[in-house]
């Protein structure tokens, strides 16, 4: 009965998403503020239905209802009850479902923020945003439908992807999917904009913290799917450049320079066209994403592969959004009135360059990820673009952007002074120099790109902390060199020069994480216990292999002591191959032991006839830092979050008061 209640509900917030789309449109046509009110209510609505419909298919999850077609492809009853929860998400159906729930929660959101968005550009957006679950609601029960019954019910099922029985994989879904589905909010805002053909600093001030949410979320469910992909898989790789990696990596750089956008438009009321225009592509490359993950066009390790009539519903749903948009902004851009003016030389240029280098960028990575599909396609012809070609063309573009971000921070609005901010940075550049070629010299020999990423690592993390010392001194004839007074002002300096810094500082640690990787050694052997196997300046050395019995899986454990190679004994690791008997199907389990911010991470092999079995041991010197840097990154956005002018609401008219002794008009 739960089970048809949520289906029930499901098909419930398709009608209230039709009233929230349609009310506003007829309110705009009519003049009535009351028809406005509506859409907010029907958005809460539509959320609370959903809502429902989610929590009835967890139960069926969580109770084994093996009547649901859904439970029975994705469920066991001998699977912990996280992976009960997280096998709600861990396939097609449930998945999208997860996907209209967090759509649904942010028009909510957006219906709740009264005072933060004005009344007319709420309700167009409500609207747009409505158009979007109704569609996304017909593709779920038309093509996608989570409440499917089996007559009979089987007694079993069949377990969940036993790559995806993972605590990272529990959590990576719904990072992810915020971050994506809450780039449809500033979608829906740059639409109602183009629709009400009036944006200006109020809707700037209005879309960032929605567009900041959004990629604080995205920012932490890709770090959670490298770190994921890096400890399960086995392969010992933090990124791959797989077409569904890339398909989260792009609307993220996108999303990035929209907010670089967002600020000038806020602060300058400069870029509102083309501000627009990155809020429309970035949510445009969700969707994209979205289409190469479900369409069963590309096979990943993350992709979900479906039948053909997904694949040309999705297709229908990037015509109508991508296309329908972007008509929308070619007829109605040219309208918009133009901001303010600024020399080439200031903060605004700078954050344009930023744009245009992170544009490209996303560029690269989407020629790269489409063109074989396309030329499939097209030909037949099937080709492989791989790392060499996305690093042998997005580095180069990373490279210049990421040396421009301390320069950038240290310009003035408007007009700026390149020798000052030059000065500025001096120091900086001098130590990261000093840095850089330090670690040349005492690595010489090795990896030549290596120490000069590091070398930029460390410009970007003192860049970081100059630009929040320089703002504490102050500038002219208020500028002080006491260091009580500096303290005292920086812990005065707004929430967001903090937040900024912190990102920005956040980006130079992912780039030393990055960079020692050039350090990474491997060995690969095969061994039998007692035997040993080194990479870097660590030694494994196999104690023992035996079975061992999981809840709904069979294991091969191998246990091994890591030593350094002077005989100190550092810790000890276990990794293993296991095997799902009702997927029939076998996983290797890494096993890692973390040294500060390093790691030894090991791999079980084959098992041998002779007793031997093979053993891949990594060092990864550092690379806690890549996902560490990701998560001071989304905490950095985070404080920007909670500034106080990221909550300014929408300045009320005040009341006209009579004028004393006024006569009135005949």
């Amino acid at each position: 009965m739960i089970v048809e209640t949520g289906h029930f509900a499901l098909a419930l917030a398709l009608a209230i998403s039709l009233v929230q789309t349609v009310m506003p449109i007829w309110a705009a046509r009519s003049g009535d503020p009351a028809l406005r009110q509506i859409a907010s209510q029907a958005a809460l609505g539509a959320f609370a239905c959903v809502l429902f419909a989610f929590a009835a298919l967890t139960y069926a999850h969580v109770t084994s209802d093996f009547s649901v077609q859904n439970v029975v492809e994705n469920s066991h009853t001998q699977k912990p009850l996280i992976y009960k929860i997280s096998g709600v998400w861990g396939n097609h159906e449930g998945s999208m479902l997860l996907w209209v729930l967090i759509l649904t929660l942010f028009g909510a959101c957006v219906a709740a923020a009264k005072n933060a968005v004005p009344p007319r550009l709420r309700a167009n957006t409500l609207g747009v945003q409505g158009l979007i679950t109704v569609v996304f609601v017909l593709f779920i029960i038309t093509t996608s439908n989570p409440f499917s019954r089996v007559i009979p019910a089987p007694l079993e099922g069949n377990d969940l992807n036993p790559l995806l029985q993972d605590p990272g994989l529990a959590i990576h879904p719904p990072l992810l999917y915020i971050g994506y589905v809450g780039f449809s909010i500033s979608f829906a805002f740059a639409v109602a904009a183009l629709i009400d053909g009036r944006i200006d600093a109020v809707w700037a001030r209005a879309v960032r913290p929605w567009t900041l949410t959004a990629w604080c979320f995205l920012t932490l469910g890709i770090a959670m799917g490298s770190y994921w992909a890096y400890y399960e898989l086995g392969w010992g790789g933090w990124w791959f450049w797989d077409p569904v990696e890339n398909a989260s990596l792009m609307p993220w750089i996108a999303g990035t320079a929209l907010l670089h956008s967002t600020v000038v438009m806020e602060k300058r009321d400069a870029l509102k066209v083309w501000t627009v225009l990155l809020a429309i592509l970035t949510f445009s490359l969700s969707l994209i994403g979205t289409f190469l993950v479900r369409s069963g066009v590309i096979t990943s390790v993350h992709s979900f592969a479906t039948d053909p009539t997904r694949g040309v519903f999705i297709l229908a749903i990037l015509v109508l959004f991508i296309g329908g948009s972007l008509t929308l902004f070619a007829w109605r851009a040219p309208l918009l009135r133009q901001g303010g003016l600024f020399a080439p030389i200031s903060r605004e240029g700078s954050l344009v360059l930023n744009n245009l280098f992170l544009v490209a960028g996303c560029a690269t990575v989407l020629v790269g990820t489409l063109y074989p599909l396309l030329l499939e396609m097209l030909t037949g012809e099937k080709i492989t673009v791989g790392p060499p070609f996305f690093n042998s063309t997005f580095v180069p573009l990373a490279i210049p952007l990421l040396l421009i971000v301390p320069f950038g921070q240290a310009l003035a609005w408007k007009r700026g002074d390149v020798l000052a901010a030059a000065q500025r940075l001096f120091a900086a550049l001098a130590v990261a120099l000093v840095i850089g070629f330090a670690v040349l010299a005492l690595t010489w020999g090795g990896p030549v790109m290596a120490p000069l990423g590091i070398g930029l690592g460390a410009y970007l993390l003192i860049g970081s902390a100059l630009e929040i010392v320089a703002r504490a001194r102050g500038y002219g004839a208020s500028r002080t060199r006491s260091l009580g007074q500096i303290g005292r002002r920086a812990l005065g300096l707004p929430r967001s020069a903090w937040g900024t810094a912190l990102a920005h500082a956040g980006v130079g640690i992912v780039v030393l994480g990055i960079a020692a990787q050039g350090w990474a050694t491997e060995g690969l052997g095969t061994l039998k216990p007692g035997q040993s196997l080194t990479a870097g300046p660590y030694t494994a050395t196999l104690d023992r292999v035996g079975p061992r019995q999981g809840p709904n899986y069979e294991e091969a454990a191998a246990s091994l002591t890591i030593r350094t190679r002077a005989g100190d004994e550092v810790g000890q690791v276990e990794t293993g191959k296991r095997f799902y008997p009702s997927r029939k199907m076998a996983v290797t389990e890494s096993g890692l032991l973390t040294i500060g911010a390093s790691q030894v991470y090991a791999s079980l092999g084959e098992m041998g006839q002779d007793g031997g079995v093979g053993l891949r041991l990594y060092y990864k010197p550092l690379v806690l830092l890549i996902w560490l840097g990701a998560v001071v990154m989304a905490l950095g956005g985070g404080l920007s979050l909670t500034d106080r002018r990221m909550r300014v609401g929408v300045p009320a008219k005040a009341k006209a008061r009579p004028i004393p002794n006024a006569v009135p008009a005949e």
